[in-house]
């Protein structure tokens, strides 16, 4: 018999389409465990306990809901169970899912987050079988630590580690893992291994405290950096287009230039990283640009773990080296191998 933690927290997973409009149903949560009792042949197998400290469309989460989610989760003692399911909407699942991997870094059961595409009465919802994925990895692999499983249409399911998976294609719900190396596959009822990640360094204790100090900047063409309010800010996190590069000319106004907001974010002893970028004997002279600038650059990581790992050194640690250590350790298999 397995014990199995349930943890929802709404998302359209939980959720109903009522006049036009989707949003969080007391009941919704529910009605997955009735859709599994319906349609799982082994729930013999299984107990279940569930909680619910959330209950929020996932556009509308900020790093307290991490807070809130795990004391609940803390509260259950966790080793008690053979699993964790974590039921969460897809907009910020994996910045949840690299957050979650960092700070549950040394867990010692499988934590699986869990989402639909579609609220679960919809017919074309793949809720119910990320949720049996979910089930089936903790019967047949009982693997710690954070994991996505997540069907995309005409594809066998796919199951990412958490510091891996991506956020979804634009106008799309699929999910992949970063450079398409999802962790496992699972296809009539078997998983099969497709891609190994490094083996964890080191392990460390922290607190549920994200930094609130941190600013992430997506580049565009004309982004104008004197927009920007420092005053707030310790870290800059300043994501990159998909060859390592962001703008370093001053040609169309010295304003959009990296460059100079670096120069500015450093006479403010403000730190500035930059992700996601994969390191190479090679690099575009506007990515050697940044760097001389004396931005750091966070090399082999995707920007939601590169994200989660930075708010949770710097709610942690208030020492320089105490970050540098934190960060360049391996905790969570995050580092593209």
């Amino acid at each position: 018999m397995k014990n199995i933690l349930v943890v929802f927290t709404g998302g359209t997973i939980g959720s109903k389409a009522s006049d036009g409009a989707i949003n969080t149903s007391n009941d919704a949560s529910f009605k997955l465990l009735q859709l599994f009792q319906l349609h799982y042949k082994n729930q013999q197998q299984i107990t279940f306990k569930t909680i619910q400290p959330l209950q929020i469309l996932s556009e509308n989460l900020a790093p307290a809901a991490w807070e809130t989610l795990i004391e609940a989760i803390e509260a259950e003692n966790p080793g008690q169970f053979d699993g964790i399911i974590i039921t969460h909407g897809t907009d910020t699942l994996a910045f949840t899912a690299a957050a979650l991997s960092f700070y549950f870094n040394a867990v010692n059961v499988p934590i699986l987050l869990v989402s639909s595409n579609y609220p679960l009465a919809h017919p074309d919802a793949n809720g119910l079988e990320n949720f049996i994925c979910a089930i089936e990895f903790i019967l047949q692999i009982n693997q710690a630590g954070v994991f996505v499983p997540y069907h995309n249409p005409q594809h066998p399911i796919q199951l990412h580690k958490g510091t891996w998976l991506a956020s979804s294609l634009q106008l799309s719900g699929d999910f992949f893992s970063i450079q398409n190396k999802s962790y496992m596959q699972f296809e009539n009822q078997r998983f099969s291994l497709l891609n190994t990640f490094s083996k964890p360094s080191t392990q460390y204790a922290l607190r549920a405290v994200f930094s609130k100090r941190i600013l992430l900047i997506k580049p565009y063409p004309g982004l104008d950096y004197s927009y920007f309010d420092l005053s707030a800010v310790d870290v800059v996190l300043h994501d990159l287009y998909h060859s390592g590069t962001a703008c370093t000319s001053g040609r169309w106004g010295t304003n959009l230039s990296l460059l100079t907001f670096i120069k500015r974010c450093r006479e403010r002893n403000t730190k500035v990283y930059l992700a996601p970028a994969i390191k190479s004997d090679n690099a575009y002279e506007t990515t050697r640009a940044l760097l001389e600038a004396g931005a750091e650059m966070i090399w082999n990581m995707s920007l939601e773990s590169a994200y989660g790992k930075l708010l949770l050194a710097y709610g942690n640690f208030q020492q320089e080296q105490q970050i540098i250590d934190f960060f360049n350790k391996d905790i969570a298999g995050e580092h593209l191998m």
